[in-house]
């Protein structure tokens, strides 16, 4: 087989629903797993995702639609995950399929919860997975700006740099540019950061800090995700580059960030609970928060922004004050 064969999209969100469009560019078919059949059915009625960038119109004559995951998985040579990952366990929960000898690319920017593994981890672990086989997509790269077509940029991930560059190869387009990278781990830890970071950054917003403390606040979660990266996974990086620097920056600013909306609304004043049940999509960032904090007791990494909005979503701590206690650290 010619890597990477046929692809299958597993995911129906916004970020599946922009990847899915960059492969049709480049490719003939592609499968394409949702779990609710009444959304599939409007979807090949629609020409559209009925619930996620519907402005996006597809030849549905070149995808093949399926509820059942195993069917997916049987008939294609290359998942690409994009769940969010609090509902990725729920997702594969009736995966029978042996996808041990398929490639698997994660799009997925988070934690498998409970587990606090990354995917490329989990995936080996569980179901098998070959690490060269393994591969990881990141940013910076909105959803939103690759529907309206704008200049994106993403990262392609693997340990095997060959790999990489194929898959790089059937995303890139005129207005999307891709990079490859062999820092699997780096990637996806850096991805699941970046979300806590974002959080953070629209605390700072919602309170009305002001942009110096807002720039502040962004200089130095880049040094903490790299004392992190640097610990978890050893190995030379440019901390600088589009995939940490570029995605936290992207993430901490724009109006399409949803950890950035949800930090947001609760400098504004809501609930964290609040706030949670206003969302429309996942802030994955909340869940990272809790994931990174269990990780980092095994490794003792300081992360005074790690740990403020930590005390603020799950201690329920006063933004204010864990801002406070953070800014106290800041250089």
């Amino acid at each position: 087989m010619n890597f990477p064969g046929k692809v299958a999209v597993m995911g129906g969100g916004s970020w599946a629903t922009a990847l899915a469009k960059l492969l049709l560019d480049n490719c003939e078919s592609i499968l394409w797993y949702m779990r609710r059949d009444d959304r599939i059915e409007d979807f090949k009625r629609l020409h559209r995702n009925p619930a996620y960038l519907s402005d996006v119109e597809f030849d549905v004559q070149r995808i093949e639609f399926s509820s059942d995951i195993n069917y997916i998985c049987d008939n294609a040579d290359t998942l690409l995950l994009v769940m969010p990952s609090p509902y990725f366990k729920g997702h594969l929960e009736k995966l029978t399929a042996d996808i041990s000898g398929k490639y698997v690319v994660s799009a997925v920017k988070g934690i498998v919860p409970d587990d606090n593994m990354i995917i490329s981890d989990y995936m080996q672990k569980v179901y098998g997975v070959d690490p060269r086989r393994m591969l990881v997509i990141s940013g910076p790269c909105h959803a939103e700006e690759v529907a309206l077509g704008r200049k994106s940029y993403l990262t392609v991930g693997c340990n095997d740099i060959f790999h990489a560059e194929q898959f790089a190869n059937i995303l890139s387009s005129k207005q999307l540019r891709t990079i490859t990278s062999s820092d699997v781990t780096g990637i996806e830890y850096a991805a699941v950061l970046k979300n806590v970071y974002s959080i953070a950054s629209g605390i700072v917003h919602g309170l009305k800090s002001g942009d110096n403390f807002q720039a502040m606040l962004v200089c130095n979660a880049i040094r903490e995700m790299e004392r992190f990266v640097d610990t978890v996974s050893p190995r030379p990086r440019q901390i600088c580059d589009s995939v940490y620097l570029g995605d936290l920056l992207v993430t901490s600013y724009s109006r399409f960030s949803r950890n950035h909306n949800f930090g947001t609304m609760i400098g504004n004043g809501y609930s964290v609970q609040a706030a949670r049940m206003e969302m429309v999509q996942t802030a994955e960032g909340y869940y990272g928060t809790k994931c990174i904090h269990e990780i980092n007791q095994k490794f003792g990494v300081t992360m005074p922004i790690l740990d403020g909005v930590y005390d603020i979503l799950y201690r329920n701590i006063k933004p204010s004050k864990a801002i406070n206690v953070m800014s106290e650290t800041f250089v």
